[in-house]
Order: C-alpha cells, then structure tokens, then sequence
C-alpha cells in the first residue's frame, strides 16, 4: 500500500485527462432541441454501437471505474 500512495496523484491526473478524451470523442446523435425536451428521433430505433465506436465506449465504462476505484482508494489511504 505505501508504494501505491506517492503514484496515485499522479494515476488520478492521467486516468482524468483519458477520461476526458474519451467522452469528447464519443459520437452524440442529439441536437439543441433534444437538451431542451424536443426532438426528431424519439421513435427511432435504438442505435448499435460497432468498430471504434464500441471500443471507445467500452474503453469509456473502464476508465470511469479504475478513476472512481483510485479516488476510493485514495480516499482509504488518507
């Protein structure tokens, strides 16, 4: 545990930034209208991720937990 201490700042910034990158670079299929209760597509189908789009929502879901997981670990640690 004493090893994990000094390198967790650091891991947090990282794992942030990543996570960051990663919602930017999601693809949004919503307008304007829809942030405000409109919109077109609300009998749509539902969309199906593939290629890159999968991945980077995968990668997305893991990163969101190691980042939660190292803030509880650093929240113990204190």
């Amino acid at each position: 545990m004493s090893i994990i201490i000094p390198i967790l700042p650091y891991l947090q910034i990282i794992l942030s930034a990543l996570l960051i990158i990663l919602v930017l670079l999601q693809q949004s299929e919503a307008d304007l209208g829809s942030a405000f209760g409109g919109g077109e597509n609300l009998n749509a189908p539902a969309h199906t991720r593939r290629g890159m789009e999968r991945v980077i929502f995968i990668s997305t879901i893991v990163v969101a937990i190691l980042f939660a997981a190292s803030s509880l670990i650093a929240l113990i640690a204190r």
